[in-house]
């Protein structure tokens, strides 16, 4: 299926394109899973690190995990596991001191006199050559988690059919290439699979991180100007597309966003996000992800300059976002990568109540509307005249935010249904909880913009 780790880093970095930001840190598995990592960081614009676990083995029988030790102390204990075997305390304690020494001496090694980059808000691709039992990238996505990350990603070239991460609490996507019937080894797979040197980790890192500097000290292209190569109001060179935008929203305000249009799209998804977020927020990019692998484009775009985000009371200027958003969904329509395509609108906290705003303004010119733990209740007096059908996803303990989209429920007439998600809170950072809302919003999406719903 593959030359070598680079053919395959590649290959999978194309996948992953959705995920290019600067909210990305892209975390190899040493050793062979730094190679594939290494072509993902080089496609993505995004800083490459490595993430060193230590899988913590019942004594009796260590292939068997009860847990896991990262760099930071960061310890993740399989209770089920240390319960059900009898593992004492001071056994677990012995292990992970005895395992943490490892891991720091081979943090060391792979990153010498170099800190490691902080995955706190961060979205964390966790890559690997391959999935076998699964026992260390399961660990890794643990550490990851542990370590702060918002979003945590495993991406590996080839799996076993059976194989499914994306059903682990710690794993919000599970993106593989292949996953054959057939399967022994991961190397199998491979042409040349040799073993990869501490020397190459070391090198791949280092040179990551003078990309990654480089990439720093050239900056970034201001608020409403597209960076050199980006598209501008003119839209994407063609469908597939991947790239930064700028969008006029009247009174010569452009505002940077992001086009992520797959082949064959089956419509367009604007997104609105909340109060004190942006285009780069990395719940929305991956509620994003989840649209864009069932065949959905989508517009991320910011709703305020950098001038206009330093008043607060724009933040909540309902008619001001609401027509920002009415103006992308215009200059969307005019761009020949969206000739034709249905328009809908996903919309969180402050930017669901623009999205509705702008649904009841535009009629059914949108096709349908999500919001995810969004304020209805900020546009109660024109919700009558929303026709697009619409779902409300709040959190089971986002009780207040709860009470708000019921009153606002009542208030609708078009199709609509409100979904409640057990367990989760107003940003959906528990575990799994992000993950089913971005599979209830693609689900309805996927049914009314023409295609059908998944389960």
């Amino acid at each position: 299926m593959f030359r070598d780790r680079r053919d395959a880093g590649r290959r999978l970095a194309q996948r992953l394109l959705q995920y290019r930001g600067p909210d990305t840190v892209v975390l190899g598995l040493p050793r062979g899973g730094v190679p594939v990592a290494a072509e993902v960081a080089d496609t993505l614009a995004a800083p490459l690190d490595v993430i060193v676990v230590r899988k913590l083995g019942v004594p009796q029988q260590p292939e068997l995990a009860m847990g896991a030790v990262g760099e930071g102390n960061v310890i993740v204990v399989n209770d089920r596991i240390v319960r059900d075997m009898g593992v004492s305390k001071a056994v677990l304690a012995a292990a992970a001191d005895r395992e943490r020494q490892v891991v720091e001496e081979r943090a060391r090694r792979f990153r010498p006199g170099q800190p490691r980059l902080s995955l706190v808000g961060k979205t964390a691709l966790v890559v690997d050559d391959g999935l076998a039992t699964g026992s260390t990238a399961r660990a890794a996505c643990s550490v990851a988690r542990a370590a702060g990350a918002s979003v945590v990603v495993l991406a590996v070239p080839v799996a076993p059919a059976d194989a499914a991460p994306a059903d682990w609490p710690q794993v919000d996507e599970f993106v593989c290439l292949q996953q054959p019937y057939r399967f022994n080894a991961v190397g199998e797979f491979y042409d040349h699979f040799g073993q990869t040197s501490d020397d190459e980790v070391v090198a791949l890192l280092e040179r990551a991180a003078v990309n990654t500097a480089a990439r720093t000290t050239a900056g970034r292209a201001p608020p409403g100007r597209a960076a050199e190569g980006d598209v501008g109001s003119g839209g994407a060179a063609h469908s597939g597309a991947d790239q930064d935008v700028v969008i006029p929203v009247g009174d010569d305000t452009v505002l940077p966003g992001h086009v992520t249009l797959p082949p064959d799209s089956l419509g367009v998804v604007l997104f609105a996000h909340g109060s004190g977020s942006s285009r780069t927020s990395p719940r929305n990019r991956y509620v994003a992800s989840v649209l864009h692998n069932a065949g959905l484009g989508t517009v991320l775009f910011d709703l305020l300059t950098t001038a206009e985000e330093s008043r607060r009371s724009n933040v909540f200027d309902i008619d001001l976002l609401s027509a920002r958003l009415g103006a992308a969904s215009d200059w969307a329509a005019r761009q020949p990568w969206a000739a034709g395509l249905p328009i809908a609108y996903f919309g969180a906290s402050t930017g669901a109540a623009a999205a509705l705003a702008a649904a009841a303004a535009r009629g059914e010119g949108v096709s349908a509307v999500v919001s995810r733990g969004g304020r209805p209740d900020l546009t109660i007096p024109v919700l009558h005249r929303v026709t697009s059908p619409t779902l409300l996803i709040v959190g089971g303990h986002d009780e207040a935010v709860l009470e708000l989209n019921r009153e606002a429920q009542r208030h609708l007439q078009c199709e609509n249904k409100l979904a409640v998600v057990p367990g989760a809170t107003h940003l959906f950072e528990e575990p799994g909880t992000l993950n089913e809302a971005a599979r209830l919003a693609r689900d309805w999406f996927l049914t009314h913009l023409g295609g059908t719903g998944v389960s």
